[in-house]
């Protein structure tokens, strides 16, 4: 079984550092209107990186397994909050977008939804207590 850990650490005001497995550091904060400075990123958007993150390198694995043409790759996602705390995401969007000259469009809808529907963890997870919309965009470069 294996265990991620990590240590997060207060820096003063709503400021904190945590650690990563890789040793990388991010920074966490909150806007001025709840008391931080902005000088970080929010942990609830952090999440939203963490499932685009995710399925993008599955994503990216399976473009390259399959050797398929793509130019360029980005992922868009959104995340409607709920009214009332302790605010979660009730709705998710998740935007994949390809371009290139060349798209395969059936193997990268197929490369998407192995990922949505077999390889992402995060994915899996995000559907525990969220509605997850996946759309995917081509645009074909001349």
């Amino acid at each position: 079984m294996d265990t991620h850990k990590v240590i997060t650490s207060w820096k003063g005001k709503m400021k904190f550092e945590s650690d990563n497995p890789s040793g990388d550091i991010i920074t966490m904060d909150s806007g001025p209107d709840n008391g931080g400075e902005g000088s970080g990123l929010r942990p609830k958007a952090m999440m939203l990186s963490s499932l685009a993150g995710c399925t993008g390198l599955d994503v990216a694995s399976l473009i390259e397994k399959m050797k398929l043409d793509v130019e360029d790759f980005r992922i868009d996602t959104e995340g409607d909050l709920t009214e009332e705390h302790p605010k979660t995401y009730h709705t998710v969007r998740v935007d994949y977008h390809f371009y290139g000259k060349n798209l395969d469009e059936k193997k990268l809808e197929r490369a998407v939804n192995l990922s949505v529907d077999k390889y992402c963890g995060v994915m899996v997870m995000f559907r525990q207590f969220s509605k997850v919309e996946t759309n995917i965009h081509y645009h074909h470069t001349k």
